[in-house]
């Protein structure tokens, strides 16, 4: 029962697809949850799943954007969740919960980036609210389904883009002392679901609940990116001189069935069975990184995985939310 940062003998890499992690397993009898499962990487994890067998259901905000994206994929099932509202996260629950004993695989992969400030109904930064808190209180308020199964799996979305000041990310979360800036807020967001990862491991790992953060790589052809200025793109050799998206998956840069791999792989694999707690990238676990390691680089700061830094901040999750797990 490990949760031990550094590479594993896995035979896939950073060129890999979903459908390449998903060859010869069978998801039949399994029920998973993506949420954001209707666009990008999500919709791609959700296509690859259904067609291993799994019963996939697909929470969301916009319900017609949902519909039209997911009409080639009629057995995807679709529920109504807003990850900003406490209310609609605490009625989706209940309404999955009405019709299913267990949840075999959460996969927490909604999100959004670089975002200009506004805040929740709470007050809290749309980042940490959408990226974080939401996905904090969905996890505590399935989490009965979750253990039920005696071997789920939760998988929360990193970036490489993870490299905050954990000081700042404790004691000033939503930006009420310190100035905006969305790209901090980011990667604030981004190093919190790894310290999620790690405590919600620690916690689930006695029923048999693992949980994982990853890496998904950079990925330019989704919603994620409508925030993106193109001068920041070219800067991060995300796009050429004409433009055109950079497709390099050895420095990061994927397609979007590349970059769905590593959370399809992160839910299913039996290559983990036995670990936990730790950040994956390139569907493979990544490796203790320095602190400055790098923003663009696929380990993990130290930090961010710190199982002392992660306990403090969830219990920060449970006050602001006020969901926890018993």
């Amino acid at each position: 029962m490990t949760s031990q940062q550094a590479p594993i003998a896995s035979p896939f890499n950073a060129h890999s697809t979903a459908e390449d992690v998903l060859k010869g397993i069978d998801l039949a009898g399994k029920t998973v949850i993506v949420t954001g499962g209707y666009a990008g990487i999500g919709r791609e994890a959700v296509r690859v799943l259904l067609a291993a067998g799994a019963k996939v259901i697909v929470p969301a905000r916009n319900l017609d954007k949902a519909r039209k994206n997911l009409e080639h994929l009629p057995d995807a099932i679709i529920g109504e969740m807003d990850l900003m509202d406490p209310a609609s996260i605490d009625a989706f629950a209940k309404w999955f919960l009405a019709d299913n004993q267990k949840l075999d695989i959460l996969i927490n992969n909604a999100g959004t980036m670089a975002a200009p400030l506004s805040r929740d109904a709470r007050g809290h930064e749309s980042q940490l609210s959408t990226n974080v808190l939401g996905h904090f209180q969905l996890t505590a308020r399935l989490w009965s389904a979750l253990i039920v199964t005696g071997s789920a799996r939760v998988v929360m979305l990193s970036s490489a883009n993870h490299r905050a000041n954990v000081t700042d990310l404790l004691h000033d979360p939503d930006f009420q002392t310190t100035d905006y800036d969305p790209w901090k807020a980011y990667a604030q967001s981004k190093g919190a679901n790894i310290l999620l990862a790690v405590a919600l491991d620690s916690i689930g790992r006695k029923s048999g609940v693992r949980s994982f953060a990853v890496h998904p790589g950079g990925i330019l052809e989704t919603d994620l990116a409508r925030h993106m200025d193109l001068a920041v793109a070219k800067q991060f050799g995300m796009i050429d001189e004409n433009n055109n998206v950079v497709i390099d998956p050895e420095k990061g840069w994927k397609n979007v069935p590349q970059g769905a791999a590593t959370m399809v792989w992160a839910a299913t694999s039996p290559l983990l069975d036995g670990f936990g707690g730790v950040y994956l990238a390139d569907s493979n676990i990544a490796v203790q990184d320095a602190e400055d390691g790098g923003s663009l680089g696929n380990g993990v700061a130290p930090s961010m995985n710190d199982p002392v830094n992660a306990g403090r901040f969830w219990q920060l999750c449970e006050q602001m939310t006020g969901a926890r797990i018993d």
